[in-house]
This record gives C-alpha cells, structure tokens and sequence, in this order.
C-alpha cells in the first residue's frame, strides 16, 4: 500500500458556510498562497445554485483569475445536479468534479433535492460526461457515520453503497464524509473494513468534519491512516461545515494539525511546510 497521504484541501467547504461574504478579490489573493504548498487537490468551488451557497456564486471568476498561477495544481469543484455538472465539464479549469450522494435520503433530499435512487441513477449519466470531457469523478459519501434526522443507519448499508458508486461509475475516490461529526475512531475502523471487504478495489477518502476544540488525541486521523485510508481532506484553522445538514455546522479537520500528524509519523507528502504555513497566516487574515 502507497505510504504517501493524499492531500486534499477544502477552501470551498471552509468558506460555504461564513457567515459574511467575502469579496473575489479577497479569496484570489488567499487562494493563491494556497496554490503554492504543494497539495494533491484543492476543493476550491462549487457549481451550485447561488441561493443555496451564495458564497460560491463566483466560482467560475475565482477558476479564471486563478488559470494563470495554476501550476500544478488540481482543481476539484462540487455540482450536483445536470447543469452543474455540464458547466463544471465546459470549464478548461476544472480537473475533478464531487458528487456528493448521501447515506441519509432525508439529508440527500435537504442537499439535493433528490432521493437516493434519483442521485444514483443522474451519476450514471454525470460520469459518462465528465469522461467524455476529460474531467474525473470523486464521489462523497455524505453523513457516513450517522444522521441527525433519525434514518436507518449501518456500516453494512453504508458499504453498500460504497459497492454501488464503485461497480456503476469507478471514481477516483469514494470520500466517507463525516457531514456533522459523529465518528469515533472505532467508527471508523469499522466502516473503512466494511467498504474495503464491499468493494476492495475502491480509493477510499476521509472528510472529516469535527468538533469545537478539536484535538489529534481524539485518534480520528489515526484510526483512519491505521485502516488504510491515504487520502485526506482538511481546511486551513478548520473553518467550514455543510450549511444545509443542520443548525450548528461543525468544522474541518485543521491542516494545521493534518500537518502535525504527517510530520510526526514522517508519512511522505507533496506539501511544503513553510507554504503551508504561509498560506495559514493568509487564512487568518481572511477568516478572522
């Protein structure tokens, strides 16, 4: 097994939720320290309705100022439905479109307006357009741990669905999502063992999405990289959250302490510490 972390950073989910909007000026400025650290793939915008997350309703102008200083960068935006995903195919700048189906049908319904068995079949036909236009697929599995609605809810059922987006479209990543931090590192010992024996074949990622006062001793990263999970994502200081799952957001995993857990285990990355940390004061000037 590949030794490397593959590093995702969720500028999009740290700045969905805000409270105050930002300029497309400010998050140029701060995505372009982000661009230099070095990480695997950057969540950096979403082909929504701007109703729904009116902060991502420039992303297309963020994708474009940003071109010029892409490098070597990989640009992943969210879309979930057919017109998000065609305007996603049609940008030159978009590398990975995220799909996000849900293990809770009332969160898919809250998120998407659709049920689980319509989100499943319109992926069939998204993956068929992305091929063709050169972009790849990385389907997240919203509320993997569990659901504050009250739905049924089991690793098994989980895994199944982790089976079904494998079998039906071959991502490049099937991301289990902790949508509103309710996972324990048995939590996820288990469901990582679930998906891997489901569907072997598949790349598993952790989205993870924590607490207030968030600490590395909580052994959430840990249990993951020890199930065999290599691909991460994390946010800068932890801001973000999904504002449509409930009330209270919770936050992102830290890249901060993503970054502590890496150097500690000496666990290979492409991130540049120093960039990395040049883009976390960047972060503090936008955030705080």
């Amino acid at each position: 097994m590949e030794a490397r972390l593959i590093w995702v950073e969720c500028p999009r989910d740290a700045m969905q939720g805000y409270p105050q909007p930002f300029a497309t000026s400010a998050k140029v400025e701060y995505l372009r320290h982000v661009l230099e650290v070095g990480y695997d793939t950057i969540d950096i915008g979403s082909f929504v309705s701007p109703k729904a997350i009116p902060q991502m309703a420039d992303t297309e102008a963020v994708l474009e100022a940003l071109a010029p200083d892409k490098g070597r960068n990989r640009f992943l935006v969210i879309a979930a439905n057919r017109q998000g995903v065609k305007a996603a195919a049609a940008n030159p700048h978009v590398d990975i479109v995220g799909y996000p189906f849900s293990a809770s049908d009332t969160f898919q319904q809250r998120n998407t307006r659709r049920s689980q068995a319509q989100a499943m079949e319109e992926l069939i036909d998204h993956a068929a357009d992305l091929r063709a236009s050169g972009k790849t697929l990385v389907v997240y599995i919203s509320m993997a741990f569990g659901n504050p609605y009250g739905d049924p809810y089991s690793v098994e059922a989980v895994a199944e669905w982790v089976r079904q987006v494998q079998q039906a479209v071959s991502p490049e990543a099937i991301s289990l999502s902790d949508t509103v931090a309710m996972a324990t590192p048995e939590d996820i010992t288990a469901l990582v063992a679930a998906c891997q024996s489901a569907s072997p074949e598949a790349q598993l990622g952790l989205h993870l999405h924590v607490p207030a006062g968030y600490s590395l001793r909580s052994g959430l990263v840990q249990a993951g990289w020890a199930s065999g999970v290599r691909r991460f994502d994390s946010a800068l200081l932890g801001f973000g959250g999904c504002p449509l799952a409930q009330d209270e957001m919770c936050g992102n995993l830290p890249s901060e302490s993503l970054l502590t857990f890496v150097l500690s285990r000496r666990i290979p990355t492409h991130v540049n510490p120093l960039a990395l940390e040049a883009a976390h004061n960047a972060a503090r000037r936008l955030f705080l």
